[in-house]
């Protein structure tokens, strides 16, 4: 059973942010309140509320079976399908933690986090964009000693011995009632952090709650009636608290977008007449230029940029072409939303700065210097603390703040701008990847003596991969490395396509201070410069 790894702040129940219910009490609501309201969508198979609630809760009465009970880890490493968001309910309604997982993962990530996790059940999709996940699957639990049941969504063909059809779950009496308290550990989420390995971070029903209640009160979400576009993965912190969880607590609908294609995206937005949308900077940038080429605009009211940088002149050409309000938000899996604009900002405020800090959310610079500082933050919303406990004393002050790693300014307005990152993390597509990491395994190559992983500037991605290479002596020219055989080699090792560099260059040495680090600043510069 996992358990807080941390003190919860009591003051959060006694001054009414933390509610006394579960995220499984909105979908029963929902069911009750709008039975044949449509609750998700990907345009082939929608679901009602009614069936939503039913098909959940009759997973959750499947799970016992497959050795899946209460307070149990069931990772979630799925597409965004109907079918991700009725186990996502189901589990929840079971009583579990889920742990979503994207699905550009592979084996080195995804094998650290099921094993530190002790998770219980895996649903995978058999195949995805090509990939073989039954296959990758049944090569990682070969040999563990107490492996997951490995349950397949949309199976095509035999199945390795030991897993399971999702279909064979379906079908069953429902749960009449959601199992589980509002305090209880409902989410574990894995980030990259300044180490090699993923942190797990541990959010209650409460805290995840105040998230969802905060957002909607700063933007005015409405209840009913709206629809949200979600092309966010529901393995990432946005697709599932935005595009799995929000919707139901607001009684609305949801439309599910797979594999992200601009003018897809715009087919389901207007068919749908969606209303709300958030994502990182490769989203609103499709969009943007989406709508552009087709000379007219969206049906959105309101998008949510955040997760990488995102440039002001993006903010204020997507809010005239899409006739929306775009405004940029910060936050992150520990602490989901810090701050954001309201609709009734004006728009340099959204476009130029991340936000005000949302109320009772609070922070403060540390290591102030020209008006720029690490921040601290702490609200209702925080995480309650790291699954392996050994990285809070690091991560929190002595007052009981969180330190971001990310270096901010605060205007006179009370608006904070991040202007760079203490941690060594690469924001590409909203996801984070860890330099760290990624110089790890390019270690292990044989030709290559030294190494330093770096982010750069993209206008599509936010950031790209780079990485400056030190050759061992003697390495012949033909040896040399390259983007391609890098990325092959760090494919053959299991690294996540994002991960890999997608700039290379060789040099004699790295830029080093008196005391042996690396100067990374330089080497942005150096590709920030082409």
């Amino acid at each position: 059973m996992l358990v807080p790894t941390r003190p919860s702040d009591a003051d959060h129940r006694r001054a009414g942010f933390w509610e006394d219910r579960t995220l499984s009490s909105f979908l029963a609501e929902a069911a009750d309140l709008h039975p044949d309201a449509i609750a998700v969508s990907d345009g082939v198979r929608p679901f009602s509320y009614r069936e939503l609630r039913d098909r959940a809760a009759g997973l959750a009465s499947a799970l016992p079976e497959y050795r899946v009970r209460a307070h149990d880890v069931v990772t979630v490493f799925l597409p965004n399908w109907p079918e991700a968001v009725e186990v996502i309910h189901g589990a929840t309604w079971a009583g579990c933690v889920i742990n979503p997982v994207v699905t550009t993962y592979r084996h080195a990530e995804l094998s650290f986090i099921l094993q530190q996790s002790g998770t219980r059940a895996i649903f995978i999709p058999h195949v995805f964009r090509g990939f073989d996940y039954v296959a990758m699957l049944d090569e990682m639990v070969t040999g563990m000693v107490d492996p997951p049941t490995v349950i397949v969504v949309r199976p095509q063909g035999e199945l390795p011995p030991g897993f399971v059809s999702f279909d064979e779950l379906l079908g069953r009496q429902p749960i009449a009632a959601p199992i589980g308290s509002p305090s209880d550990i409902c989410l574990l989420l894995y980030t990259s952090g300044t180490t090699s390995e993923p942190k797990g971070v541990l959010h209650s029903h409460q805290t995840v709650i105040w998230e969802m209640r905060s957002i909607i009160r700063e933007l005015g979400l409405r209840h009913e009636g709206d629809r949200t576009f979600m092309a966010s993965p529901v393995g990432h912190l946005t697709g599932i608290v935005y595009g799995v969880y929000l919707p139901t607590l607001l009684q609305q609908s949801v439309s599910l977008l797979d594999v992200w294609e601009p003018d897809a995206a715009v087919d389901i937005i207007e068919r749908d007449a969606c209303r709300i949308s958030l994502g990182a900077t490769p989203f609103l940038r499709g969009l943007t230029v989406a709508y552009t080429r087709r000379g007219m605009p969206s049906s959105l009211r309101i998008f949510l940029c955040g997760g990488a940088d995102v440039p002001p002149d993006l903010v204020v050409e997507a809010s005239g072409v899409l006739d929306a309000v775009v405004t940029r938000t910060y936050g992150s899996s520990e602490l989901p939303t810090y701050s954001v604009s309201g609709a009734a900002a004006p728009i340099d405020r959204r476009a130029c700065t991340d936000g005000l800090p949302i109320y009772p959310a609070e922070g403060y610079l540390i290591n102030e210097r020209d008006g720029v500082g690490e921040l601290a933050v702490r609200g209702p919303e925080l995480f309650l603390g790291y699954l392996n406990s050994a990285l809070n004393e690091a991560a929190f002050t002595v007052d009981g703040y969180f330190r971001t790693g990310d270096l901010v300014e605060i205007d006179d307005a009370g608006a904070l701008t991040v202007r760079g990152r203490v941690k060594d993390i690469i924001v590409r597509g909203g996801e984070n990847i860890s330099a760290l990491e990624v110089e790890t395994h390019l270690r292990e190559h044989d030709a290559i003596e030294d190494v330093a992983v770096v982010g750069y500037p993209d206008d599509t991605m936010g950031e790209r991969v780079g990485a400056f290479l030190v050759l061992r002596p003697g390495t012949a020219p033909a040896g040399a490395p390259s983007t391609e055989n890098i990325g092959a080699f760090l494919r053959v090792r299991g690294l996540a396509a994002h991960k890999r560099p997608e700039t290379i260059e060789i040099v004699a040495e790295l830029p080093r201070t008196a005391s042996g680090k690396v100067q990374k600043q330089l080497l942005r510069q150096r590709l920030s410069s082409q």
